[in-house]
């Protein structure tokens, strides 16, 4: 291959970059940044579709994530690239807990479901394993739906915000300096011009 090692990693280097990774933790972010910011569509698509790819994964319908993040962009006229990008980015596994417990918090204390909720279990693997849906509704499901509201939409309010002008600022940016670079190319069109 072409970008392969000469040497291969070992075991204990491996191992190590597991847990502490050589190009940092937050290179993923970077260029998830950068891949949001190079999309080729209008400032409001770029972030109503990151928005709507947040704003799914608060719900509890995991599987169904990234259908629901393309049905909501394009009925919100999004970009698909950026909903599933946003979707991949917020709910993760390692994001997942984090939303499951505020949801499920948030969920049982709109429903007023503190006090009526104490002392009762719910055997969840029993009822995943035989599919009643009916009975993981009222349980689990509904709490967690509605518990997914507030949250989701502040959050994908926020994010569209930020999202917006940070890319209509971006685009801004870059056509200018590709009038720059095509104005220098008009006046010196025998000299070499460095690409932007």
């Amino acid at each position: 291959m072409l970008f392969r090692r000469r040497k291969p990693a070992g075991f204990r280097e491996r191992t190590r970059e597991l847990f502490w990774p050589r190009k940092g933790f937050l290179r993923p972010l970077r260029y998830l940044k950068m891949r949001i910011l190079r999309l080729t569509a209008s400032p409001h698509a770029v972030a109503m579709g990151l928005a709507a790819g947040v704003f799914v994964s608060w719900t509890p319908f995991i599987g169904v994530h990234f259908i629901m993040a393309f049905v909501l962009a394009y009925f919100l006229s999004g970009n698909m690239v950026a909903a599933a990008l946003g979707t991949a980015a917020f709910g993760n596994p390692l994001t997942y807990p984090f939303i499951w417990a505020a949801t499920w918090e948030i969920g049982h204390l709109l429903l007023m479901r503190e006090n009526a909720m104490t002392g009762q279990s719910v055997d969840l693997m029993e009822l995943f394993h035989k599919l009643r849906f009916t009975e993981l509704w009222k349980p689990v499901l509904e709490p967690m739906l509605i518990g997914a509201i507030p949250p989701a939409a502040i959050s994908s309010v926020v994010l569209y915000i930020l999202t917006f002008y940070t890319v209509k600022g971006f685009q801004v940016r870059r056509r200018e300096r590709l009038m720059e670079r095509a104005r220098l190319h008009l006046a010196h069109p025998t000299q070499d011009i460095p690409t932007v």
